[in-house]
């Protein structure tokens, strides 16, 4: 996706704003912040999309404390797959219902040869083992090498933080 140029204004920031720590855990979101900067829910939907369409919003999904809901062993399976293979298989394993995500990294040869990273998490080690396993399967002959590297502290999951507008009113 290319990236065009493209301005915020107050309207967005304070958008921007309001639902960067999280949306609401409200059945309608989108209405909730809408009432809280005195828009329409519709122009907040509208204000995002066109915000994520132009590359100011990466996405909008779930952000989970796997702590917090029992998945203690957390695992980044690291991959030494064939370069013209990596997006194909990277998308495949990205699928697993065990695979939160999956990206390509560049190799650092000589010391890093790993080119596919899939975080996978489960509540013991031997159930991250377990899964990682089932990749390896899947991966067959295309999976030269590989490790899993185990979380051992829980790092930010926040992007960018705004400063709140002081009014809406200022460009």
């Amino acid at each position: 996706m290319s990236i065009t140029p493209f301005e915020i204004d107050a309207i967005d920031r304070a958008i921007v704003v309001a639902t960067q720590a999280g949306l609401p855990l409200v059945p309608r979101p989108y209405h909730l912040i809408a009432e809280q900067l005195q828009l329409e829910p519709a122009e907040v939907i509208a204000r995002m999309q066109a915000m994520q369409h132009h590359g100011l919003i990466r996405r909008i999904g779930v952000v989970p404390n796997h702590y917090r809901i029992g998945y203690r062993a957390n695992g980044m399976s690291v991959w030494d797959v064939p370069d013209e293979r990596v997006d194909s298989l990277g998308e495949q394993v990205g699928q697993f219902e065990f695979v939160s995500h999956c990206y390509q990294r560049p190799r650092q040869l000589p010391q890093w040869r790993y080119n596919l990273f899939a975080m996978v998490h489960g509540h013991t080690r031997a159930e991250v083992e377990d899964q990682v396993a089932q990749i390896a399967q899947f991966l067959g002959e295309h999976a030269r090498q590989h490790e899993v590297l185990y979380s051992t502290r829980i790092l930010k999951k926040t992007g960018l933080r705004l400063a709140a507008p002081s009014s809406l009113s200022s460009s």
